[in-house]
């Protein structure tokens, strides 16, 4: 009896435990935008360590990460449901299943670092400020990578407004993760009193390091500023594709692009919801006579057949310039292109232009009003490594986005903060122009110049400012803190074997 006892105290211990983890988790969805406090992703990795290190194999180190990661992602990536159920027409019950069995693959990520870490014997010490943050930061990239990746919620997004931001132009997003979980191990160190003041030098240096690599500037603004104009039409998500609003689309944004005299005018993705060739030449003639008259370009979203069956979301650009495109390269899965085996799940979604081509991955920056654009559509900015391919040729960033596929949630408001990572990672201003919201100006140390409110319809004037240079990420993008990662976790084990084989 005494026995049945302790395996239902220790059973009772633990779902304790994994509960809090998961409570973690749906806490450090504060430390992101449109929040954006930093310290619940401290407090909330700080509390992830503790448990970590207190697990008793790797097996619960792992069910620990999982509960975790099921917390951050199913309050951070809520959004999901709404795209699947409000405007994919998927019925409620099935869309919540399926935003539940996205979440629950996101968190195996987490679940992966806890395993990872667990499985390499270390004193507690070392575990806390290296190894936990390294095994953290390699599942992350992992996470953005296979399967076409998924990078959202990367633990640099939550320190792009703290001191940690000044190693963005270094490492991009992945090396702020690692600072991030370094500080929280060092924390953890403080908190326990194991090495207390050495950790708490080693985390003043490093936050202080940080903020001082803020005060560098990586690129040098290049020629006179250019006038800009960002439109955002405000077509609900659910109209946008209507015939019966097709007409008010287009008066929409000509009107918009006639009362600008901006040298630069953006629109959003797909804002002329047709193919290039079913649109009216006079429509299309347009637009080019007011960008011409203004002396410069314009950047007009829409989707483009190049032949049957092959199809692009592209970015076509209209005025004194050549006329040149970009056809979108990192596609999404199920909203962009059907995996293979899984056609069914388009049949049960309602989502136009669900199987887009694949654009090349080496595409030349667009050349218009007097700048070399990296242009980039929707979720493409969430890959920093791939929007340094264009880099440094391109002396300025646009991306353009309908986000009103989240409607009013998370998603604008972090899709945004990833937009600012970009800008400091690649030292250059990015433009984003979206349909709903958030439009917005991007500074190259991240700051937001200048920006619309979300569903409104009007246009944003500003002054964008071309930079020429490369910063360290731009050059080396992520190989340096996988490279990093790797070796902590590489060393740790063979020591680990060498004592052991003693």
């Amino acid at each position: 009896m005494i026995r049945a006892l302790a395996r239902d105290a220790l059973r009772h211990h633990r779902s304790w435990r994994l509960t809090l983890a998961f409570l973690a988790g749906a806490a450090s969805v504060l430390a992101y935008a449109p929040v954006g406090f930093f310290p619940a992703a401290l407090a909330s990795l700080l509390l992830l360590t503790h448990l970590w290190l207190a697990a008793s194999s790797p097996r619960e180190a792992l069910w620990t990460g999982f509960c975790y990661g099921l917390g951050m992602f199913g309050v951070g990536v809520s959004w999901v449901f709404v795209s699947l159920h409000r405007y994919g027409g998927m019925a409620a019950p099935l869309a919540a299943i399926a935003t539940l069995g996205f979440c629950a693959l996101l968190a195996l990520y987490p679940a992966l670092a806890g395993w990872l870490q667990a499985r390499i014997r270390a004193p507690d010490p070392v575990r806390a400020p290296l190894l936990i943050p390294a095994a953290w930061t390699l599942t992350e990239w992992l996470r953005g990578w296979l399967l076409t990746g998924f990078p959202w919620l990367a633990t640099g997004y939550a320190a792009v407004d703290s001191p940690l931001a000044g190693l963005a132009p270094l490492g991009g997003v992945y090396a702020m993760s690692l600072a991030t979980g370094v500080c929280t191990g060092l924390l953890w160190c403080v908190v326990s009193g194991r090495g207390r003041w050495a950790a708490a030098v080693v985390l003043v240096f490093l936050l202080a390091g940080g903020a001082a690599l803020r005060g560098i500037a990586w690129t040098s603004p290049s020629g006179a500023p250019v006038p800009a104009a960002l439109l955002q039409g405000n077509v609900p998500q659910d109209l946008k594709f209507s015939p019966e609003r097709y007409a008010r689309t287009l008066e929409t944004y000509a009107a918009l692009v006639e009362q600008t005299r901006a040298k630069l005018i953006v629109l959003p993705e797909t804002a002329i919801p047709r193919f290039l060739d079913d649109i009216d030449p006079a429509y299309i003639a347009r637009l080019e006579a007011a960008a011409r008259r203004n002396g410069g370009d314009l950047l007009l979203g829409v989707p483009y057949r190049a032949a049957p069956g092959e199809y692009y979301n592209s970015v076509l650009s209209l005025g004194v310039s050549p006329t040149q495109f970009y056809h979108k390269a990192h596609l999404v899965p199920f909203g962009e292109f059907v995996p293979p085996g899984f056609g069914w799940i388009v049949r049960v979604l309602s989502i136009p232009l669900s199987d887009f081509s694949r654009g090349a991955a080496d595409q030349a920056p667009i050349a218009a009003a007097g700048q070399r654009i990296a242009v980039d559509i929707c979720y493409e900015d969430a890959y920093g490594a791939e929007i340094a391919r264009a880099l440094p040729r391109a002396t300025l960033l646009v991306n353009v986005s309908n986000v009103a596929w989240f409607g009013d949630s998370l998603a604008p408001s972090q899709h945004l903060e990833i937009a600012r990572l970009r800008a400091l990672e690649t030292g250059r201003m990015m433009l984003t122009a979206t349909n709903t919201g958030i439009t917005a100006a991007i500074g190259p140390d991240g700051r937001v110049l200048a920006r619309l409110p979300e569903f409104v319809t009007g246009q944003l004037d500003v002054s964008a400012q071309g930079y020429t240079g490369a910063t360290p990420y731009v050059r080396l993008r992520d190989w340096p803190v996988l490279g990093i990662a790797v070796a902590l976790l590489a060393g740790a084990y063979i020591v680990a074997r060498l004592r052991r084989s003693r």
